[in-house]
């Protein structure tokens, strides 16, 4: 495959006859316009997303795009990532693409933090997240600044009465730790889950909602898939975290919300449901984990 055919946008899927919500996206990540994007996804029947913030000036944007569109929702917060830069500086653990800065310290996470928290009072600001922790390439300084953030987005979010949106790389036994210490907010979604069915059980037992994206369609996820056989219909979510994960066949190339509906199929598969009845319950659960 040639680079400009990785560049290439996906061709328009078959509309679902049952509209459903991407539950996770960054609309200031993707090409074109927001309306766009929209109308995009509205003619293949993904007539609802939730807008979702990686840092201050993201979790801004998406609360003002959620303010000007009725079928936009959004969700603030700091990256997991985005915790160690702003206290260290962290070149390798930062979220923001704009290189290395000086870190401000706990007074700098503080001060963002309170920022987080003010636009989490927002109406139109459904929930907080996305949040959590991402070990992948960060080091134990850098895993100490995302534990101290996350406990504080757990906070803002039971305080607003808003969701918790989680994001959770290669640290799940500590994500389901934190969880449970902290005592977690009445709606706790697991974005992009990754763990497997025994993880699943335990997140069902707890009441969390698990957001399936585009990784459930790739060769290598039987894992996903047996998660997804095992979690409660009713606790299961579906989104694109576009525009990365562009589910198969079309991996490698930009994903946006108009290909919720190669994913929602993909599940319904995997459930052994029509892809009718999968919609459905994925519309029903959105618009409960998100209370809109």
């Amino acid at each position: 495959m040639s680079t400009a055919s990785k560049d290439t946008p996906p061709p328009l899927p078959e509309p679902l006859r049952v509209a459903v919500a991407d539950s996770h996206t960054h609309l200031d990540m993707q090409g074109g316009t927001v309306e766009e994007g929209l109308a995009k996804a509205a003619s293949v029947g993904v007539t609802t997303v939730v807008q979702v913030g990686c840092d201050v000036k993201g979790s801004r944007w998406a609360a003002e795009t959620a303010a000007a569109h009725e079928n936009v929702h959004a969700a603030v917060a700091l990256h997991p990532n985005e915790a160690p830069r702003i206290v260290h500086g962290d070149p390798e653990g930062g979220w923001s693409r704009q290189g290395a800065r000086a870190g401000g310290g706990e007074a700098a996470l503080d001060e963002a933090l309170a920022e987080i928290e003010e636009l989490a009072q927002l109406a139109h600001v459904k929930a907080v997240g996305e949040t959590g922790l991402d070990f992948f390439r960060t080091g134990p300084e850098g895993m100490a600044a995302q534990e101290r953030s996350f406990r504080a987005h757990i906070e803002i979010a039971k305080r607003r009465g808003k969701a918790l949106v989680i994001h959770d790389r290669e640290a799940h036994a500590d994500v389901l730790r934190i969880l449970r210490e902290e005592g977690a907010p009445e709606r706790t979604v697991f974005h992009c889950y990754s763990g497997d069915a025994a993880m699943a059980r335990e997140c069902a037992a707890a009441g969390y909602y698990m957001s399936f994206a585009g990784t459930v369609t790739f060769k290598n996820a039987q894992p996903l898939r047996d998660a997804l056989a095992v979690a409660p219909l009713e606790l299961v979510l579906v989104e694109t975290d576009a525009p990365y994960l562009t589910p198969a066949p079309y991996r490698g190339r930009p994903n946006a919300p108009y290909l919720i509906p190669l994913t929602v199929r993909a599940m319904a598969a995997v459930r052994g449901i029509d892809e009718d009845a999968m919609a459905t319950a994925l519309a029903a659960n959105t618009a409960r984990a998100f209370d809109y």
